[in-house]
Parts: structure tokens; C-alpha cells; sequence
């Protein structure tokens, strides 16, 4: 694939302090790219500045090769979709979709043919005189991206478009949302702080913290080798623990002996240890690695969230067999369930639950979808 749009060490301050720290990035032709990262790591204010929102401090924005920094969003072949549709709600649907190509005097024939395949593109065929006022969140979204997709830009620009929607609807635009992407050809450009949404939709995810680029890879690169603990911790739930590589293949952590299939470490250099929930495996107590006391046990339909003391430590496990709470259990771990990381800034803030609360999370979900 082409590169499109290429940032190269872009600075961004507001106030004089930091929100963009000299990151570099690459975005390709086609491509379905997802910026990740809670509030306030950066990543709305990347997209608005390659939508032409805003202009860096230093470094160069570069579009099919051709620096764009001073270009205006209206002459940018971007187009941007936001979490408020800003729809035009005394125009009717097939009005609000036209509106680009009319200010742009495309000529009436082509308008009803553009305007009839976007719409029949999000499934709002038969929905042309309706009121975008009497439309709900989902029909209205699709509304919105209809009209950012008619002028076919070369990138489209998603600011968290999901937000508002409730959880099933959510799902089922994910799906929509990369079909559309598919089908077009067009390179989406989505900003999110849902670790779910960008696992499910994304070619590549890149994640962001304090305004600097953590990791970008696949789906499958961010969630099995992350680079360090914040990723690891903000890429699902992971056990991180301290642990030293003894050699190539052999970590030590939590008092145990482990073989694992990571390598080149120094001997004896210290390493964050990363444990998915769902890798590990409730034993008897004389089976196990490691063993524990249960100090917490929540169903969650498909499987238990066991929390587990292992010497002061709380691991999450994630299983279909139920255990009780102060049961002493043993734990089994396979050696490629195992993934080393060097230290990092992040080394010791996350991997332990000992104050693990899922109301706490989705509180903390709720406030930052009105951050950022």
C-alpha cells in the first residue's frame, strides 16, 4: 500500500504545556487506522490537525507526499465525521447528504446518483424526505457519514462517532462502519478511548499516552506483544509482575520458576511480566505453579472474574469453572501464555487488582467520552 499522509515529529502545546510529543506517523492508501488512548493522550488533537483543525508547532504534515501544514480544511481531500453529527435539521436526509455537492455546483443528475448510492451504502434507501430530526442516533449517524463519504475524499476523519449510541447499536455500526471502509476504499482515520471498538474494526491501532505514541501494530501485535505496561494494561486486562530473565526462555516471577519462549534479555535483567486473565488455568493447589487465596468471585455470563492473592499480589483470572471465595487454588501457566517486556516508565503502576472494580471502570468510561 501507498503512504497517504505521513506526520513527521509533530509538536502541539497548548497553554505551554505538551499535548503532542514529536510523534511520527505513518498512514497508508485504504487503510482502517484507529487512534487509542484515554483522555487527554493526544489523539483527538492528531486528527484534528490532519483534518486542518488545527496547525502543529513544529514538524510537517505531509498529504500524498506535499507538505499541508498552512492548507485550510476546505481545500484538504479530508473529510471528518464527528461525535456530534452536525446535522442540518431543517434539510431532510436527501438535502442534508446533497449539501456538499451542491455548494460545489455538481450538476443536479449527478447529485441524485451520488447522493441515492451513499444512501443506499448505509442502508437509508426509501429514507430520502424524512426529517433528520425524527431519525435516531444510529439512522442519524449514517446520515452523517453519507455526507462525508458523497465528495469522495481520499481520508475520512471519525471523532468518536459511536460515543452516543447504546451498546448493541454500537456493535452493529462497528461492522457497518468497516464495511463501508471496505467497500469505498477510503482510507478511515478513527479516534476512540474503547479498547473493544478498535480491536474489532481496525487494520492498525496505534496507542497513545501523554501525547506520544506507545505502539502501532495489528490488532493481534497490541493485544499478544505489547511493548510495555501501559499498553498492556490499556489493551485489555493483563497480570503484570516483576520478573527477572534468568536466560533466553526462562523467567523468574512471584517466587516461581517459569520456561517461556521470549528471548534476548540480558541474564538476570529485570523485566515486566505480562499474564492474560484467559491464560491462566485453575488447578488443585499441590498442581499449581503458583498458588492463592480466591478474595473474589464475579460472573459475567460466558465466565467468572476470579480475583486471586498470590503473596500480597492480585491476579485476575478469567474461567468457566467456579471457585469460592477464600478457597486456596492452584494456578497453570503455559509457557508461550507467558510475554516479557522491558522496563519501562510504566513498569509497577498497573497489573495488580487489588482495588479492581468493574463500576469504577465503566465510571471511568462514562467521564472520559465527554473529555478529550
Amino acid at each position: 500500500m501507498d503512504k497517504i499522509i505521513e506526520l513527521k515529529n509533530i509538536t502541539k502545546s497548548y497553554d505551554g504545556e505538551a499535548v503532542l510529543d514529536d510523534i511520527s506517523l505513518d498512514i497508508y492508501d485504504n487503510e482502517f487506522i484507529t487512534l487509542l488512548g484515554p483522555s487527554g493522550c493526544g489523539k483527538t488533537t492528531t486528527l484534528r490537525l490532519i483534518g486542518g483543525f488545527e496547525t502543529p508547532d513544529s514538524g510537517d504534515i505531509l498529504f500524498g507526499g506535499e507538505r499541508i501544514n498552512d492548507v485550510p480544511p476546505h481545500k484538504r481531500n479530508v473529510n471528518t465525521v464527528f461525535q456530534r453529527y452536525a446535522l442540518f435539521p431543517h434539510l431532510n436526509v436527501f438535502e442534508n447528504v446533497a449539501f456538499p455537492l451542491r455548494e460545489r455546483k455538481v450538476p443536479r443528475d449527478e447529485i441524485t446518483e451520488r447522493v441515492n448510492e451513499m444512501l443506499a451504502m448505509v442502508a437509508l434507501k426509501g429514507f430520502e424526505h424524512r426529517s433528520v430530526t425524527s431519525l435516531s442516533g444510529g439512522q442519524q449517524q449514517r446520515v452523517a457519514i453519507a455526507r462525508a463519504l458523497v465528495g469522495k475524499p481520499r481520508v475520512l476523519l471519525l471523532d468518536e462517532p459511536l460515543a452516543a449510541l447504546d451498546l448493541k447499536l454500537r456493535k452493529d455500526m462497528q461492522q457497518e462502519l468497516k464495511n463501508i471502509q471496505k467497500a469505498t476504499g477510503i482510507t478511515f482515520i478513527f479516534v476512540t478511548h474503547d479498547q473493544e471498538e478498535a480491536l474489532s474494526m481496525s487494520d492498525t491501532i496505534v496507542v497513545m499516552s501523554e501525547g506520544r505514541i506507545q505502539q502501532i501494530g495489528t490488532s493481534q501485535d497490541v493485544y499478544n506483544e505489547p511493548k510495555n505496561a501501559f499498553v498492556a494494561d490499556f489493551i485489555g486486562e493483563s497480570n503484570i509482575v516483576d520478573g527477572v530473565m534468568l536466560r533466553d526462555k526462562l523467567v523468574s516471577f512471584s517466587g516461581h520458576t517459569f520456561p517461556c519462549v521470549d528471548g534476548g534479555f540480558g541474564a538476570n535483567e529485570p523485566v515486566d511480566v505480562v499474564v492474560r486473565p484467559e491464560d491462566v488455568d485453575i488447578v488443585a493447589e499441590d498442581k499449581g505453579m503458583l498458588t492463592g487465596v480466591v478474595t473474589s468471585v464475579t460472573f459475567m455470563g460466558v465466565h467468572y472474574e476470579v480475583i486471586v492473592d498470590i503473596g500480597g499480589f492480585k491476579w485476575m483470572i478469567q474461567t468457566t469453572d467456579f471457585v469460592d471465595v477464600d478457597e486456596r487454588i492452584g494456578l497453570y501457566i503455559e509457557p508461550d501464555a507467558i510475554h516479557i517486556m522491558k522496563k519501562s516508565e510504566f513498569s509497577g503502576l498497573y497489573g495488580d487488582y487489588a482495588s479492581f472494580s468493574n463500576e469504577f471502570d465503566e465510571l471511568s468510561d462514562a467521564e472520559s467520552e465527554g473529555e478529550e
